[in-house]
């Protein structure tokens, strides 16, 4: 016989599609995992560059440059050829007398001099009143080329002469060189052929302002950087960053690419599994409900593929990502102990994708965190500015914590925070998304579910006109349940707004029920003449009614669980009761049964006995503690012994703790008064 191949669960199915994606998504590349800090010691092998690299400077050397820039003006100079032609046609045309044999000596020497240059010895005029002129360097153009020169390469017209003279003294010890160069006018024909430039002098100074360069040289392939041990110190960091960026940037990986494959894959599995298991431990009934499954799986990978997406485009960009929004979308749709540890996953491509991965980590789980304990109170309308205001603070202090461990430069330190701001602010831009989340995975967020427990809600008023006493019934039940919500950890808003609708059928045939009769007292004989049979029919028919009016209006699908499993299977009793007494067979009382569904959550179990406890408080004539304890006690006893329990994913620990609020609800509404005495005539 052949054996079936099992089937992959479907919950598989979703969580591999994300798989692919992040394998596609991993980096191509080898990364520089080395992690060092400034005044401690190497913990690796001795570090040898695997290629040539340039020094960057920092951000702090950079604007420090372009401050002296500003305030260091570098003279221009055109070298004159012409100049240099007529001071060596004067000298070869000198009469020195006696000493005319040393002319030609003159000549060679003006030669040498002028081919470096000379300069007057007066100072250069500027119009910047700030700046002040560099004494060490000069720009000379020759040739159509401008370089730039240390300023002792060339000669003032002074320099000049005395280097003359020097030189042919060492020549000619015998001879007064000053004497005999005053007379024959040899310091007459030495002038500056270097002719200062202001116009170009003031453009070039514009221009060095604007622009710096970035490297302060190169380290050689096979070049020592660092040794084991050695510390770290500011120039080593300096040349260490530099090697960073230049491997991350462009080295490929140098081993087989079949492994560079096998550690994406495992990298992006673990994450995976991360993903997977935070969802078993946190909310393992989700895979019960796929819109809800898909949501949290799209939202990790929009978390993903954002940060892939700026890190490989625009990374100095990762400090306005707005993250923490997506913290919020999470909390929109669950409860605080489920979002903390998804986001916290969600959150793990940052450590993988981006250089400084581990500050932004901690910067926006920090702020994730902050931001889902405080959103609840300031959630509507201008108060979410607060909220933005309160993830920029806490954003704020942990960059200032990073930048003063010295993670990172600080010279470009307000543009971080001012991209900080925008990311802060952008969660308010970017929360309303919701609503289309919501319309696309059709879950019901926390903001729609307050909106439908406004009593003013149309649907709501006209129950109140139609049913008033159904109406009051269900808001004492929502007041209760509130109450007993908050003390199991439950779902309070899907709580509340349950409440307010499980009842919704009855106002389609509200005088069949006895809440509504005390208005219309002809109403009272509703039931006179029928069969109970008929009458648990009428009764029974409510929560067929009220599924069609929640379809009719649109009602969100949990808030239609709630009304099919507010009766669950159990029975119409006083009906059922009277038809038993009369006689009846009691083997076809299927009549008498609701047909809805049995509660599978906590909060369709609160719901159930709290309705049950409400309409029934109302037959209680004692109000003792002893009383309401033996009704209570009596109520949840014969949910559970009518089996409708039993598909409930509720604790021990729930029940007992709602049942005891439910004592202590009754005992504070039916509590006693004082009678005041009556006034004497």
């Amino acid at each position: 016989m052949p054996t079936s191949t099992p089937k992959i669960p479907r919950k598989l199915i979703p969580l591999a599609i994300v798989f692919a994606v992040l394998v596609l998504i991993m980096p191509r590349t080898a990364k520089f995992n080395y992690d060092y800090k400034k005044g401690t010691p190497w913990p690796y092998e001795t570090l040898i560059s695997q290629f040539d690299f340039p020094i960057l400077k920092t951000d702090e050397q950079i604007q420090a440059e372009r401050d002296q820039a500003g305030t260091i003006v570098i003279p221009y100079y055109r070298y004159s050829e012409e100049v240099s032609s007529t001071v060596v046609k004067n000298a070869q045309s000198l009469d020195l007398g006696s000493h005319n044999v040393i002319r030609p000596t003159i000549v060679t020497h003006l030669g040498e001099i002028y081919s470096k240059g000379v300069i007057s010895d007066g100072k250069v005029k500027l119009d910047q009143g700030s700046a002040h002129v560099s004494e060490n360097l000069i720009y000379i153009q020759r040739n159509k080329r401008a370089l730039q020169y240390p300023r002792t390469e060339v000669y003032k017209v002074s320099e000049a002469r005395d280097q003359l003279v020097a030189l042919l003294a060492k020549t000619y010890p015998s001879v007064n060189m000053d004497s005999l160069f005053r007379r024959s006018g040899v310091y007459e024909i030495i002038v500056p052929n270097l002719l200062y430039d202001r116009a170009m002098t003031e453009l070039t100074h514009a221009e060095s302002d604007d622009y710096v360069s970035p490297t302060l040289g190169y380290v050689k392939a096979d070049e020592k950087i660092v040794s084991k041990g050695e510390i770290v110190t500011a120039e080593i960091a300096q040349i260490l960053d530099s090697y960073k960026a230049e491997y991350n940037k462009v080295f490929g990986y140098a081993g087989p690419r079949i492994f560079l494959y096998i550690g994406n894959i495992l990298l992006a599995l673990a994450l995976v599994v991360i993903l997977y298991l935070v969802i078993c431990f946190t909310y393992s009934d989700v895979f019960s409900r796929p819109n809800r499954y898909y949501y949290i799986l799209t939202v990790f990978l929009l978390v993903a593929v954002i940060t892939f997406i700026i890190e490989r485009t625009v990374p100095s960009l990762m400090y306005m990502m707005p993250y923490p929004v997506f913290a919020l979308y999470l909390l929109a749709f669950f409860r605080k102990k489920q979002v903390q540890p998804l986001y916290v996953v969600m959150l793990l491509p940052l450590l993988i994708f981006c250089g400084n991965g581990m500050e932004l980590f901690v910067m926006y789980l920090t702020a994730g965190v902050v931001a889902i304990e405080t959103f609840g109170y300031f959630s509507r309308g201008w108060r979410q500015f607060i909220n933005a205001a309160i993830i920029f603070a806490v954003e704020l202090g942990v960059y200032v914590g990073f930048r003063f461990i010295d993670v990172g430069s600080n010279a470009t330190w307000w543009v971080d925070v001012a991209l900080i701001f925008v990311g802060s602010m952008a969660t308010v831009a970017l929360y309303p998304l919701i609503y289309l989340f919501e319309r696309i995975f059709n879950l019901v967020s926390v903001t729609r579910l307050i909106e439908m427990a406004d009593v003013s809600n149309p649907l709501l008023q006209e129950l109140a006109n139609k049913a008033p006493g159904t109406f009051q019934h269900s808001l004492q039940v929502m007041n209760i349940v509130d109450a007993v919500g908050r003390a199991t950890d439950a779902d309070v808003h899907l709580l509340r707004a349950a409440a307010l609708y499980h009842d919704i059928g009855k106002m389609q045939n509200p005088m069949c029920f006895v809440e509504n009769q005390s208005s219309n007292p002809d109403a009272a004989k509703y039931h006179d003449g029928k069969s109970p049979q008929e009458s648990a029919a009428d009764i029974i028919r409510h929560v067929d009614d009220g599924f069609a009016i929640a379809e009719e209006h649109r009602l969100p699908d949990e808030i239609k669980n709630f009304i099919l499993s507010h009766h669950g299977t159990s029975a119409t009793a006083y009906f059922l009761n009277k038809y038993l007494n009369d006689g009846g067979d009691p083997s076809d009382v299927s009549a008498f049964y609701y047909h809805g569904q049995k509660p599978t959550t906590k909060e369709q179990v609160i719901l159930m006995v709290c309705d049950s406890i409400e309409a029934a408080s109302r037959t209680l004539k004692e109000f003792t503690p002893e009383a309401i304890d033996r009704f209570v006690e009596g109520i949840v006893a014969g949910k559970e012994k009518a089996g409708q329990l039993e598909d409930a994913d509720i604790t021990i620990r729930d029940m007992n703790l709602m049942k005891r609020m439910l004592k202590t609800y009754l005992q504070q509404i039916h509590h006693s008064r004082v009678a005041y005495p009556k006034r004497k005539s």
